[in-house]
């Protein structure tokens, strides 16, 4: 046998050694650095929670909070310029990991909207009075947070599903981690069930694809499919819509919705407001990097199925928010889930008007700026609803009529919130959002689309509005009085002053409107 020595071995070793360098070279660890951080916070939660007594656990909240907010400080010093890792040698252009202005800018969604989540459950979990397990929690969110910030970087198909499965997997067991309630139980099993169908779909999808391309890089498989055999055609046009059904269940679009609002409202409320902005950014980002990217050549059969897609997700979405205001009786949680479908349609508009558009880049954009907005004064709407939901158990509408009496500023706040979803003065971010999504639908010619959006938004300031004029209603009875902790002001706060600043200043979220996928 020789040795790894000999001469024999020379020539090996000598043609080895600069792939090997080439590969290590090719990382860039500051790049990586917010999903790993976040990851790697996750595992010192876990270990640390083997050690804490139960009385000193509450410090594994803030351990957890430190650490997404470390993780989202990280994007900062990658604003510089793009960066991109783990890419095939001598080929830049087929990368399994790439950090330009799409990646950081769901990033900054995902990490942001996972930070204040995080701060509504150091809250929720000290109400909760221990009945809720705290290492396994913290350990669960910051894991789902670290697959949700890595799924935008990813650019190939499998890491692609990996993240997507890191995020979803344990947003299943936070749904339902409250021990002994048959609500959150069932809501976790409708969440699994329609996850678990929607990664079976998309997992066939992406077989059918790497059979008839043989590469499972996004980059490649915009070229690849292109030239595919006619004998193959039909195997890859499956492939594509199969990718495209199981990203629609992870989106929520109609008709895959019908988990969203018993699984929001079976949720602790802190999860509810994470799975509606960070599953959301996970399943859009998906979404636009399988067919802007990936299937480019199909835009023929993707972009008018999104253009439908969109057109009932955000009709049925407003109608069934639009129910929940008939009855004071229905959950606020359940209208912001019904609401947040309706805004899942309008995020799908700008991605199916990139099929027709000769820019695509600035109709991605339009989705990603609408995201930005949305996440923040969802979040904030959430954050208000669990304060209330602090001294009315149910969180029903009535519950918030009279709430300006009984504190103002939060029934101020809730009000901007309401008026920004809605799109009205002063909520100006809001009507920013919509304007850029309709002119992204006229400019690729979807007239109809715009329409059928504009009397959706329509719709929506009923039930938008009906809730705004009822916190300033004459209370019933004696005023709950709202006591804040320090976690859920703060909370409120950073999102009241996000909405305000994009509202005087909305050309900022421009700046991320350049995703640079091109």
């Amino acid at each position: 046998m020789s040795s790894p020595l000999t001469p024999a071995a020379a020539p090996l070793a000598h043609s080895a050694a600069p792939l090997a360098q080439s590969v290590v070279q090719s990382v860039d660890w500051l790049a990586i650095a917010p999903p790993t951080i976040t990851a790697a916070v996750a595992l010192v939660v876990l270990v640390a929670d083997l050690f804490l007594a139960d009385a000193r656990k509450a410090v594994l909240g803030w351990i957890s909070v430190a650490g997404l907010a470390a993780a989202a400080l990280m994007l900062l010093p990658l604003l510089d310029g793009d960066r991109a890792t783990f890419c095939l040698t001598g080929d830049t252009h087929a990368c399994s990991y790439t950090a330009d202005h799409f990646t950081l800018a769901i990033q900054f969604l995902v990490l942001g909207g996972a930070l204040l989540a995080a701060l509504l459950s150091v809250t929720a979990l000290k109400d909760a009075n221990r009945q809720l397990p705290e290492g396994e929690y913290w350990f669960l969110l910051l894991s789902s947070a670290a697959g949700a910030a890595l799924l935008p970087a990813s650019r190939d198909l499998a890491t692609l599903i990996v993240a997507l499965e890191v995020a979803s997997l344990p947003a299943f067991a936070l749904v339902g981690i409250r021990q002994g309630n048959r609500m959150s139980a069932e809501a976790a099993l409708k969440f699994f069930l329609s996850s678990v169908t929607a990664t079976a779909v998309s997992l066939m999808g992406v077989s059918f694809v790497y059979a008839t391309t043989g590469t499972l890089y996004l980059t490649r498989i915009a070229d690849g499919i292109r030239h595919v055999d006619s004998q193959f055609h039909t195997l890859a046009q499956a492939g594509v819509a199969l990718t495209l059904v199981g990203f629609a269940f992870k989106t929520a679009a109609v008709p895959f919705h019908f988990w969203v609002p018993d699984t929001y409202v079976g949720a602790p409320l802190p999860i509810a407001a994470y799975l509606s902005v960070v599953g959301k950014a996970v399943g859009f980002s998906g979404l636009i990097l399988v067919t802007v990217v990936a299937f480019p050549s199909y835009a023929d059969v993707w972009g008018p199925a999104l253009a439908v897609l969109a057109a009932l997700t955000m009709t049925v979405g407003n109608l069934g928010a639009l129910r929940q205001q008939t009855t004071r009786a229905y959950s606020a949680v359940r209208l912001l889930a019904w609401s947040s479908v309706g805004q899942a349609g309008y995020l799908l508009v700008p991605i199916a008007a990139a099929a027709y558009s000769d820019d695509t880049d600035k109709a991605i954009g339009s989705t990603v700026a609408y995201a930005l907005m949305y996440a923040a004064v969802n979040l904030g709407a959430f954050a208000v609803a669990a304060l209330v939901g602090r001294s009315r158990a149910l969180n029903r509408l009535s519950d918030y009529r009279g709430l300006y009496a009984s504190n103002p500023l939060a029934a101020l706040i809730l009000a901007f919130f309401l008026l920004c979803l809605a799109g009205l003065p002063p909520g100006i971010i809001g009507l920013f959002a919509k304007v850029t999504v309709f002119s992204a639908a006229v400019d690729a010619g979807l007239g109809w689309l715009a329409v059928v959006m504009a009397v959706n938004v329509v719709i929506a300031l009923f039930y938008y509005l009906q809730w705004t004029a009822l916190l300033f209603a004459a209370p019933e009875g004696e005023p709950a009085r709202h006591r804040v902790p320090a976690p859920l002001t703060a909370a409120i706060a950073l999102t009241a002053v996000l909405g305000i600043a994009l509202s005087g200043a909305p050309q900022l979220v421009l700046r991320f409107s350049d995703t640079g996928l091109f």
